[in-house]
């Protein structure tokens, strides 16, 4: 029998990695055209640089490879 805590775990987890792509593909086209017409240029470059990897490092780090565990 599986564990509830751990049942509980797979399935967050399991809702982040349905979310991240989600998630970066609506607020990087969002955020920075509004950062580069509000603030300026170089702050839509900073954020466009910054959400771009993190965006990356979380969908690596969520990423599910199958036959692995």
């Amino acid at each position: 029998m599986e564990n509830t805590a751990t049942g509980s775990n797979r399935g967050l987890l399991k809702a982040v990695v349905a979310f991240t792509p989600l998630a970066g593909s609506i607020l990087f086209p969002l955020v920075v055209p509004i950062l580069m017409l509000r603030v300026s240029i170089s702050a839509g470059v900073i954020a466009a640089v910054v959400i771009g990897s993190l965006w990356f490092a979380v969908m690596l780090r969520t990423s599910e490879m199958p036959g692995h565990h």
